[in-house]
């Protein structure tokens, strides 16, 4: 069969379909600081208040404010770790304040239904959510008072209870996982947004993370209460997006489309819903290529066919460490700290565990931080493996820029990936004094691909879990607003053949590394 080449213009058509789902959303991110010179104001601005006024964690007047009440069964276990249903929904509920503070959840059991409190947040709520509903005075009582409420989700509860969105009912279908398949009851909605969101939140809710059950919840007040800034502008703009890119990028279209991978990469992205970060980032490490990479780069990076924005979150706030070996941080001792073990080993670190399900899902990854040939140079790069879609397994590699911050312990990371600059701002949470175990979180956006996030990552010297209780590490987590039962496991199993390795001529530790106790090094 003959194939017939097709034009800019046909090519461009079919790949805009590509950029609706904004596929580079990575662990990075992009912001500009203005700290004060005073120290006191440097820490509160720079440790907690990364973002430029950003988008996440705004303030929101009362007549924005999104109410919604969670009702949880009593003593129900989730799938999160065996954590008790209403432990991770209020959990969730201090999450939602992140992305903004006008988002209002109140957690209850189904013992409250009789309390003032409970029948009083019923009433003016815009979304009940069920979760492990199953007892039949409860469920009964939940179907007669809630058929004013506009948006209904029930998880893992019983099947008397249906679900509605913008105000029209839909059901379980077939076999009942963790969510269900949802379909239309009565009159089918008509709406490619309607089935959009329906698989999202399906998706979300079966990958049991702390991440998308938060996230399945901003789908919903997305798509039918009102705009949450973290999930808009994720769409191709029609007729301005395809000028752009056949004014623009004719021939880095072409060659995209006619390249196994990058056509890959397009087909897989389609079955992502926009928002949907693990989905996405899943198809870009699965098939990424250079043809790939220079389509981003020019459609997304260099001419923001469309239009897409994003902020750094400026919640939750983290600072970072301030003193290490009864010393006061510096600049170089906390570089020191991500250098880590290199030297000893082939890497600085190993992560054991993480708290963005994007990114932490990819097993086998070690951190390797050093100091450039150029004075004050500062390097990182992750290595992680993949498992594609197709099934096979690969090593991905990438290059980070590390600036310092104006706090000892906070940094500036910056990397082109794929195509799309990203930039992050990390913190040394904490490090042992042996450099047994260390927690670096981070916060993030990719500006033109549209996405913010955060994140943070335990590292270990061996990719084990620390052992024993650990209360120094207990109060690391809360620091970052994380609990142990949120932390995505690392297999760091069949990790042989990893890419490791560092430039010629770099530098390594310039006063501490590990077994050094009294904390002079020569200077390298």
């Amino acid at each position: 069969m003959a194939t017939t080449l097709p034009t800019s213009a046909s090519a461009a058509t079919a790949a805009v379909r590509f950029f609706q789902p904004t596929g580079f959303c990575l662990p990075t991110a992009y912001t500009v600081f203005s700290p004060s010179r005073s120290p006191s104001r440097r820490l509160s601005v720079v440790a907690c208040s990364p973002g430029t006024g950003g988008v996440a964690g705004q303030a929101t007047s009362r007549e924005d404010t999104v109410r919604i009440v969670a009702v949880v069964g009593d003593g129900s276990i989730s799938p999160l770790k065996d954590t008790p249903w209403e432990e991770v929904m209020r959990h969730t509920a201090d999450r939602l304040k992140w992305v903004d503070e006008g988002f209002e959840m109140l957690v209850f059991t189904d013992k409250s239904m009789d309390h003032d409190d409970f029948r009083k947040a019923l009433s003016r709520c815009d979304m009940l959510v069920n979760v492990a509903i199953t007892g039949q005075e409860s469920v009964q009582w939940l179907i007669q008072n809630s058929k004013n409420i506009p948006n209904v989700l029930c998880f893992q509860s019983s099947p008397s209870l249906l679900n509605k969105l913008g105000g029209k009912y839909v059901q379980y279908t077939g076999e009942q996982d963790f969510f269900g398949k949802l379909a239309s009851v009565g009159k089918p909605s008509g709406t490619e947004e309607s089935t959009e969101v329906l698989k999202t939140i399906s998706n979300a809710w079966e990958r049991h993370n702390s991440d998308d059950i938060r996230f399945c919840l901003l789908v919903v007040v997305n798509a039918y209460i009102r705009p949450v800034d973290m999930l808009q502008n994720l769409r191709a703009k029609g007729l301005s997006t395809l000028s752009c890119m056949i004014q623009n990028c004719g021939p880095q279209i072409l060659n995209c489309l006619f390249d196994p991978d990058c056509r890959k990469a397009i087909q897989c992205l389609n079955s992502c819903s926009p928002t949907d970060q693990v989905c996405n980032y899943r198809c870009i490490a699965s098939y990424e290529s250079p043809h790939l990479e220079a389509f981003s780069l020019c459609v997304l990076q260099k001419h923001n066919c469309l239009e897409l924005n994003a902020e750094i979150p400026s919640k939750p706030c983290v600072t970072p460490l301030s003193m290490f070996r009864e010393q006061l941080l510096s600049h170089e001792v906390a570089e020191d700290l991500f250098v880590g073990w290199l030297d000893n080993l082939e890497w600085s670190w190993r992560v054991i565990a993480g708290q963005n399900p994007a990114y932490d899902q990819f097993p086998c990854q070690y951190q390797i931080f050093y100091r450039g040939k150029a004075k004050g140079s500062f390097w990182y790069e992750p290595i992680f493996q993949v498992k594609t879609l197709d099934g096979e397994l690969v090593w991905r590699r990438r290059k980070y820029r590390v600036r310092r911050a104006c706090i000892p312990g906070t940094f500036y990371f910056s990397v082109l990936d794929n195509g799309v600059v990203s930039k992050e701002f990390w913190t040394i949470v904490d490090v042992s004094d042996d450099f047994s175990w260390g927690l670096f979180h981070y916060h993030g956006a990719a500006q033109a691909a549209g996405q913010s996030y955060t994140g943070a990552v335990l590292v270990t010297p061996d990719g084990s879990y620390p052992e024993g209780d650990n209360p120094r590490l207990d109060s690391a987590l809360e620091k970052c607003g994380i609990k142990k039962w949120e932390l995505y496991m690392v297999d760091n199993c069949s990790c042989m053949g990893a890419p490791l390795g560092i430039p010629e001529g770099s530098r390594l530790h310039y006063q501490i590394a590990p077994g050094n106790e009294a904390g002079i090094m020569q200077r390298i």
